[in-house]
């Protein structure tokens, strides 16, 4: 799991790599602090700057759980003029204090140790009273908890591949606990036990969850940040709520001036479909630029930035067919882009279509918890990730498929993506999986997305409903966001099942407290597809201007 972090901040200085100058090395002066926060737990702290340099400068600081940056990083920020501060989370490597829970002391409860840091950066001799955040992953998270009602030297941040809520994003997704990402994330990097505890002791959206939920405080968001994530991102609708909800509603510097850039990039890499290299990071628009985007909100710097489009994101094609449509980066005013929500919807016969059901129709399978799908791709962290092909699970009793006709014109889906199942159940409680995937002609069928609902959290995640046995209800599944053009030739295929493990964590369908005991029980569950229970997936077809590519 490490290596895949050191992959990612590989990503990251590529980036800022491309926007450094080409200079010999420079000498730095290197200082450690234990710099105290407000409850006296002191967090170890490295601060790097030019040794020549004699006046304040502007400051970038990071903040996260895995140890602080060296001089290979420090190069690249000195040289662009600027300190960099690195700092341990509290109770992480050199810092004291504990670190359960997680994220919950960088933000805006009892303790607040991302804005202790930002005013003890404020107060030294060396900063000019402009600082930026910049990091991704943890780094972004700790970005997105620091900067909701953040003391005013806050000016900009850059926050690569970062949850902005925990509930819904990194814990509890659709009210089902992700699994994988959860306990091997916390295990493998050895946090205190206690915050999986905590977590799995609070199932439900309660209080203490809206302490980690930085979305719900946008308006109280005053620092313009580029968003930067991917299609197949373990925080991708992080990433894209975390722009809309702050470029759209947040505080008056914040409103109207961040960026979003979205490319086919996972939490790591992938292999079973290789996009072009005008993808990669290093070819993303400039609008994503950290020291573009720093250099005129932190050095009042007209370069340009003022009046880069908002929205800059990759729509993805069959990588394959180099006729096919798509596969460049497009621009936009705002995130979602305009779109036609369109119904698909599923038939009795595994047919996917426009039409709606002729007659009455259904499909039942088996859930069985001790014999759960298992999980292939998708937006997972130490999982293998990314568009994989299904076939290896698309055959199993427990699958219902539903695929379109042969597509004789391209069909490009850019948006957020749900279903509306009609369902039934024989247990008080189960789960809904739905996978979005894309069917090339020699029959693969590549993920493109998927989400989970569990059944009690149908009306809502602060609260549970039970299934009442032959009853049928409408559950909502929110298959979160994606842009890509299904190539003619193609086909559009959805699965529907119960689980996705260890993704995801198996219902075991009693209706007990979350993991009570040891019990299971298999579900017989129904999927119904007729005029009065119109199953289908909701696909957010692209309607703005003619496709072009950009690059600005």
């Amino acid at each position: 799991m490490r290596r895949r972090i050191v992959v990612l901040f590989l990503l990251l200085a590529v980036h800022f790599a491309s926007a450094a100058p080409a200079s010999a090395k420079q000498k730095l002066q290197k200082s450690l602090h234990m710099v105290p926060m407000r409850d006296g737990v002191r967090l170890s702290t490295v601060v790097f700057r030019p040794a020549d340099q004699q006046q304040p400068m502007p400051v970038i600081l990071a903040r996260g759980p895995y140890g602080k940056f060296g001089e290979a990083a420090a190069q690249g920020i000195c040289s662009n003029g600027y300190v960099l501060v690195s700092q341990d989370m509290r109770g992480r490597v050199d810092s004291e204090g504990n670190d359960a829970v997680v994220f919950h002391h960088g933000g805006w409860s009892k303790n607040r140790d991302g804005h202790d840091s930002l005013n003890w950066i404020t107060e030294q001799s060396w900063c000019d009273g402009n600082i930026a955040t910049w990091g991704g992953s943890a780094l972004g998270i700790t970005q997105n908890m620091l900067a909701v009602n953040a003391p005013k030297s806050l000016k900009a941040q850059w926050v690569m591949v970062a949850f902005s809520n925990m509930y819904s994003q990194g814990a509890y997704q659709g009210g089902v606990l992700r699994k994988s990402l959860m306990e091997t994330w916390l295990k493998n990097n050895k946090f205190d036990p206690k915050s999986l505890e905590t977590f799995v002791a609070h199932p439900n959206y309660d209080e203490f969850w809206v302490e980690l939920n930085p979305e719900a405080r946008a308006p109280d968001v005053n620092a313009p940040g580029v968003f930067f994530g991917g299609w197949y991102d373990i925080f991708l609708q992080g990433t894209l709520n975390s722009f809309t909800t702050i470029h759209n509603r947040g505080g008056e510097r914040a409103r109207g001036n961040c960026r979003l850039i979205v490319g086919p990039y996972a939490h790591g890499g992938f292999n079973e479909l290789t996009y072009p290299e005008n993808s990669a990071i290093p070819n993303a628009p400039q609008a994503g630029d950290a020291f573009r985007f720093f250099n005129h909100w932190l050095k009042g710097k007209e370069n340009g930035v003022a009046h880069d489009k908002p929205v800059h994101y990759y729509v993805m094609g069959d990588p394959e067919d180099k006729q096919a449509p798509g596969n460049y980066w497009r621009a936009a005013d705002n995130w979602p882009p305009p779109s036609t929500p369109t119904d698909f919807y599923f038939h009795e016969d595994g047919n996917l279509a426009r039409s709606e059901p002729a007659a009455d129709g259904k499909r039942t399978y088996q859930y069985d918890p001790k014999s759960p799908v298992p999980t292939v791709g998708g937006q997972n962290l130490v999982l293998p990730k990314g568009p994989m092909d299904q076939r290896s699970i698309e055959g199993r009793d427990d699958v219902l498929l539903f695929t379109t006709e042969t597509l004789t014109e391209p069909l490009e889906v850019t948006g957020r993506i749900t279903a509306k199942l009609y369902v039934s159940s024989d247990c008080p409680d189960t789960d809904f999986t739905v996978k979005l995937s894309d069917v090339y002609p020699d029959g693969r069928s590549m993920l493109v997305t998927d989400g989970i609902l569990r059944a009690r959290h149908r009306l809502g995640f602060e609260r549970e409903d039970f299934l009442k046995p032959g009853e049928v209800y409408e559950l909502t599944v929110d298959l979160w966001s994606t842009s890509l053009i299904f190539n003619r030739g193609h086909r559009i295929r959805i699965a529907v099942s119960s689980s996705n493990a260890p993704r995801f964590d198996p219902n075991p369908n009693t209706g007990k407290s979350f993991r009570a005991d040891d019990e299971t029980r298999p579900a017989t569950n129904t999927l119904h597809l007729s005029k009065a229970h119109p199953s289908r997936i909701i696909l957010p077809v692209y309607r703005g201007e003619e496709n072009r590519a950009v690059r600005s």
